[in-house]
Formats: C-alpha cells, sequence, structure tokens
C-alpha cells in the first residue's frame, strides 16, 4: 500500500558537535536512477511501533528530497516475523533477537523490498550477507521507564525501585532488564511477558498481571503513550540495551545508489554512539542469553562516553564499565570496552 507521511514526532535533536551530514535539497543526484523504477518497497515489521518509525523515517526522507513526495515514491511492505509470531518462549530458545528481522531480510536478498526499517537495537550484531546497515536517525530518548500496575506503591524518585513491593512480579522478556533489576532487588521475581508496546500495558494494568514492566522510553514516546512511564530509569542505572532509541536503515550491499542517497540522512551522532555500542556487542558476543548492556553518549566537549555492562541473569554478578574518547574512534573504543569486560567476567556469563 502506499505511505501516508504524519509529521515527524518532536524529540531531542541531534549533539551540536554531529549535525546531519547535507542540507536538505530540492533532488539528490542519485534520485534519477530511482525514478525509473519506482516505487521504491520498504520493508518493516507490521507492529504499532514499526510502522510510526518506517513512517517517521519516510517523512524525513521526503522532506529532505520532496521529489520523490510528490512522485509517490514508497510503498509499504509489511511483513510478519518469526520474533512476532513466538510469544510463548523467550528469544533466546528460539534463534535470538534476530528472529525480529530474518523473514524482512529475506525479503531485501530476494529483491521483494528494496530497503527495511528497524529499531536497531532488534538488529543482530553481524548482519546477512549482502546486507548493509545504510543509514542511522537522530536517537530517541535511550532510557528504559518503569510502568507500574495498580497493586505497586507510591514512587520514590530518591529510588527508583521502592514502589515495587517485596516478593513482587516484574514482567519482562530481557535478560539485560531482569539481570539489572534483580541485582538492585534480589528478592523480586521476574516472569516472561512477550508482545508490542500495547499488549505489555494491558498485561501490567491487569489485576492478575505482573506488578511492573520495564519498557523503552523511546517507544513509549513515539506511541504518544510516554504518561504511562512511572519512573525514568537512569542510563546509569539501568543501562539500555545496545541501539536503544535508533531506528535503523538496511539495505542491499551492491545498491550503491540508495545507499548514497540514505547517507544524506545520516545523523552522525547516532551514527558513532551506534557504532561504539554495536561494537562493544561484537566483542562480548554474547547470545540472547546473556545480558549486556551498552550506552554511548556525547559529552559536552564533545568526547563519545561508553558505558558497558555484563551480567547474570539472575543479578547474582553484574559488571559494569566505561571508557570514553574521540568519536571518530567510537569503533575502537566498543571494541577495547568489550574485550576488557569479557577478559574480566566469569567463564559460565557467556556459556
Amino acid at each position: 500500500m502506499s505511505v501516508a507521511h504524519p509529521a515527524a514526532a518532536s524529540h531531542p535533536g541531534p549533539h551540536p558537535h554531529m549535525q546531519h551530514g547535507a542540507p536538505r535539497a530540492a533532488a539528490h543526484p542519485q534520485v534519477k536512477a530511482h525514478l525509473r523504477s519506482l516505487p521504491l518497497r520498504v520493508g518493516t515489521r507490521g507492529s504499532p511501533l514499526a510502522l510510526w518509525q518506517t513512517r517517521h523515517f519516510l517523512g524525513l526522507i521526503t522532506k529532505f528530497c520532496p521529489v520523490l513526495r510528490n512522485a509517490k515514491a514508497f510503498e509499504e511492505h509489511a511483513i510478519a516475523t518469526s520474533g512476532d509470531r513466538i510469544q510463548d518462549r523467550p528469544l533466546a530458545d528460539v534463534g535470538g533477537k534476530g528472529l525480529f528481522a530474518k523473514e524482512i531480510h529475506e525479503a531485501l536478498a530476494d529483491g521483494r523490498v528494496d530497503f527495511a526499517v528497524h529499531s536497531l537495537k532488534d538488529l543482530e550484531t553481524e548482519l546477512p550477507p549482502g546486507i548493509v546497515l545504510a543509514c542511522t536517525l537522530t536517537r530517541e530518548d535511550s532510557r528504559d521507564a518503569l510502568i507500574l500496575g495498580p497493586r505497586a506503591g507510591a514512587v520514590d524518585p530518591a529510588d527508583p525501585f521502592a514502589c515495587l513491593p517485596a516478593g513482587a512480579v516484574i514482567g519482562t522478556a530481557s535478560v539485560r532488564r531482569q539481570s539489572q533489576i534483580l541485582h538492585a532487588r534480589p528478592d523480586l521475581k521476574v516472569e516472561m511477558i512477550r508482545g508490542n508496546v500495547q499488549t505489555r500495558l494491558s498485561k501490567v494494568r491487569g489485576e492478575d498481571g505482573p506488578v511492573a514492566s520495564l519498557l523503552a522510553l523511546a517507544g513509549l514516546r513515539r506511541l504518544g503513550l510516554e504518561a504511562e512511564a512511572a519512573v525514568v530509569l537512569d542510563p546509569e542505572a539501568m543501562v539500555p540495551a545496545a541501539g536503544q532509541g535508533i531506528v535503523g536503515v538496511t539495505v542491499r550491499a551492491d545498491d550503491v545508489e540508495l545507499l548514497d542517497l540514505l547517507s544524506a540522512i545520516e545523523d552522525r551522532e547516532a551514527k558513532a554512539v551506534s557504532t561504539a555500542e554495536r561494537a562493544l556487542l561484537a566483542a562480548l558476543d554474547g547470545s540472547c542469553r546473556t545480558p549486556i548492556g551498552g550506552h554511548a553518549r556525547l559529552l559536552p566537549g564533545g568526547e563519545l562516553h561508553l558505558t558497558g555492562l555484563v551480567a547474570r541473569a539472575d543479578g547474582s554478578f553484574l559488571l559494569k564499565r566505561a571508557l570514553h574518547g574521540a568519536p571518530a574512534d567510537a569503533e575502537r573504543i566498543g571494541r577495547e570496552l568489550g574485550d576488557s569486560l569479557r577478559r574480566d567476567c566469569p567463564a559460565d556469563i557467556f556459556g
């Protein structure tokens, strides 16, 4: 179906040291080639959040190059993924977070879609052969939020987990979130809940559901549900997932014209921080059973600061370290921090 392009939601702009790479243009040098093969087919998951992110991206690209908007250049192709279909088991038991992109990348490799839009945190570190990450968009708020049900206590700004009664059940499918909350509160219990944002919110609201859950603040904001966040967690207290809050676009490696076009809307800060975070993941080489957090940000002076975390799922072990340096060295910073964490973790962490 042809897309409509809603107005982009407001969110923090890029760091002053890392503005977008190119100004708005009436036409791009590579557009003419693509105009001969319109419409361009955009692969995406079918969840409300995935569709919002896809339409937000398309709004940016057509704002940059209005000729594409006027030519009705894009078609959405919502693709059901294994990660969406399998709701009764942890992702680690059925193939990992790459299941959120598997069928989309198969469609991209086969030529059924021309490019694909993803939540960057759902992309595996090593992409399938012939598929590359072409573009990262300005990061939304990267923090996690605590969602509280009717049986939770009062919120204490000085202690984000004080609102959780002793022995309370927390619903999450993320071993990263599980390990950190159990490290802070070993008395709590964790049960798996899967599904899109709306599904998880409804489970927490129910009388028989978990007392609380954790969701990415970025997704809540993009869906107009920020008010559901009872507590927004400091990224040092709950280290986010690598890539959280960033939208990434993948294309075929040999589509040089589309790669060139997408590079024009790349956000340089998002590129730097995501490069560091994904290099950290690659160095750790953890599975979906390994709780890993990675969060990079630019300091006021322009340096890149990366925090990395590795833990046991039960919270009994947690190691967190940070490293900083020039944004141009993002990949090296991520790799070095990952190597440092891996050296000092017990052998069973990555088993």
